[in-house]
């Protein structure tokens, strides 16, 4: 039975075989949504980085959440499309083991920057006596940085259980590798990868969704009591939020239902489409909504966006006027 167990094979994503008869069409979309990514993500923290004026909490934390963005879709993306270029339908388990890691880290580190901007939100409406008190930049670095950490040995914890595991398979139902598709191909028991694997999956979407419920019932408790154009800024920052997290959850538990099925058999593309929602819609919409619904950080890249015409207009026409001026004299 010992001999049957093969920890180091190469595993089959059955998704990219799914999708082999028209790659070039997913990899001329997987191209332009992935710059598209990252020309939104990157105006963002480029604007937030260079404009003092934005160096406050609640930019910094959505420059965060683009960063993060820019990290999940960077790891899902160059590989699928180098895959679809060279027709490549395999990963070696350490490759699956690594991307397994990062792609459960960019989940739960997206689940605790929203937890911070919901409680920002909160503190910002509800105390905004004390918020300049209780939430500095100093301290929302901080808090980012252990929220990372904190993430990052969570995550590393599942993936070192279930990489001892031994398979006895080696196709997984998707074009990219997470943590349960290696333990559903383990030959063994187990159950305490899958246990804590959910345990601290539920756990962070539990406290997200409670933070997130709770904050914008006591923001909107407030906004009752504002006047009317406080409460409109009020009501414009809560939708904002709830758009983006909600745009976060509907793909989280796309993945979260996909393993949940039981015995119901999924065609393979299905499986592939409820998992890169997962890692397209959050990444895309997350930089969108909020460049679009932030009244400073819109003016900003929208000043910023006006400076780079004018500096292009400005340098074309330097040398028409030096050669003019070359000629009349």
């Amino acid at each position: 039975m010992e001999n049957d167990f093969n920890i180091s094979k190469n595993l089959v994503l059955l998704g990219l075989m799914e999708i082999e008869g028209l790659k070039y069409l997913y990899c001329v979309l997987s191209i332009v949504l992935y710059s598209f990514i990252l020309l939104l993500s990157i105006v963002i923290v480029f604007v937030v980085f260079t404009d003092t004026r934005l160096h406050e909490p609640m930019y910094i934390l959505i420059c965060n959440l683009a960063l993060n963005g820019i990290f999940g879709s960077s790891l899902f993306f160059p590989k699928l499309i180098v895959d679809l270029i060279t027709s490549s339908t395999s990963i070696t388990h350490g490759n699956c083991a690594v991307q397994a890691l990062c792609m459960a880290l960019f989940a739960i580190y997206e689940m605790s920057t929203f937890n911070l901007m919901a409680l920002d939100r909160y503190l910002a409406i509800c105390h905004p006596l004390h918020y300049g008190l209780v939430i500095t930049n100093e301290r929302v670095i901080n808090l980012v940085t252990g929220s990372f950490l904190v993430a990052f040995i969570l995550v590393l914890t599942a993936v070192l259980l279930t990489w001892k595991l031994p398979l006895c398979g080696n196709r997984i139902d998707n074009i990219f590798c997470d943590n349960m598709s290696i333990i559903v191909l383990s030959c063994v028991d187990s159950s305490i990868s899958q246990l804590y694997s959910a345990s601290v999956v539920i756990t962070y979407l539990c406290v997200t969704i409670f933070v997130t419920i709770f904050s914008n019932l006591q923001i909107l408790i407030v906004c009752l009591k504002l006047s009317r154009e406080s409460r409109q800024k009020a009501v414009h920052t809560l939708v904002t939020h709830l758009l983006n997290f909600f745009t976060f959850l509907v793909g989280f538990l796309f993945i979260f239902i996909r393993y949940r099925l039981g015995s119901v058999k999924l065609p393979v593309i299905i499986h592939v489409l409820l998992s890169a929602t997962a890692l397209i819609v959050p990444p895309l919409f997350n930089p969108l909504i909020y460049g679009v619904r932030t009244h400073a950080l819109k003016t900003r890249i929208v000043q910023y966006v006006q400076w780079l015409k004018w500096t292009k207009t400005h340098m074309q026409s330097r040398p028409i006027s030096v050669i003019s001026y070359n000629q009349s004299q």
